[in-house]
């Protein structure tokens, strides 16, 4: 049986790891696909294992899945229901900055590599007319890593995807301080298939039916999508496109 590949982006919180690997193989068994499942730990990672040109699979980010809806034949066909991605700035408990206001020009910010967030993040911050390059930004490995150069003093501040900053230890979050948080709705990761994936429709029907039995309800919440997934169009995938688009712009 043909092994197909399966990617994961890496913006995800680390309790979420078991959660995959319990999707992949209900997946596996339900479409009756051998399904190998990649989870890059880093976004550079990530590029590197779709350059390689051999993932017909990718639960991206809404950025990155405009740029391989666009330019390299994908197209998306689900999203997670009630499950937007929201982004949190945050400041050090300890520091003097407790509003938007008291971000000055030339912070640092830090960040784990993400796009959409940087984007969503830039146009809060436009609020207190402070701009990309204004600011400072320090690109880290994860947003764990930018939560310490926050709370060390390093940085300013730092955007963080919202799930994975409310997922962060009791301690970590009492020696933050909540600036913003965002509140799009529209904006999600979505499920992408390579165009020409042979068994696009099984592989559908194992996704959108998980949320009807117990295994498949234990798998989404432990993914923290206890409503499941729901079918996307091209025209869906278009208007979030179009809104991306319109952060950038």
């Amino acid at each position: 049986m043909t092994t197909h590949n399966m990617l994961i982006a890496p913006d995800f919180s680390p309790e979420r790891f078991a959660g995959w690997h319990m999707f992949n193989i209900l997946i596996q068994k339900r479409a009756n696909l051998n399904m190998h499942l990649n989870m890059p730990a880093s976004h550079a990672e990530q590029e590197a294992l779709i350059d390689a040109g051999d993932m017909q699979v990718i639960y991206a980010n809404p950025f990155d899945a405009a740029t391989l809806i666009r330019e390299q034949g994908y197209r998306a066909v689900a999203r997670p229901i009630g499950k937007s991605d929201e982004m949190v700035i945050a400041a050090s408990a300890n520091s003097d900055i407790n509003t938007l206001e008291d971000l000055a020009n030339g912070a640092t910010i830090a960040m784990a590599n993400n796009r959409d967030v940087k984007l969503i993040g830039l146009r809060l911050l436009e609020a207190v007319d402070l701009e990309e390059a204004d600011l400072n930004w320090s690109v880290t490995e994860t947003y764990q890593a930018a939560a310490r150069q926050v709370i060390k003093g390093d940085a300013q501040a730092a955007f963080f995807l919202a799930e994975i900053f409310h997922s962060f230890s009791r301690l970590t979050k009492a020696q933050l301080t909540v600036l913003i948080e965002s509140d799009l709705a529209d904006i999600s990761h979505v499920l992408l298939i390579k165009e020409g994936f042979p068994d696009t429709d099984i592989l559908m029907n194992a996704i959108l039916n998980l949320h009807n039995d117990d295994d498949g309800k234990e798998a989404l919440a432990e993914l923290g999508m206890p409503q499941g997934f729901e079918a996307m169009d091209e025209e869906d995938a278009e208007f979030m496109i179009d809104l991306m688009e319109t952060l950038i712009d």
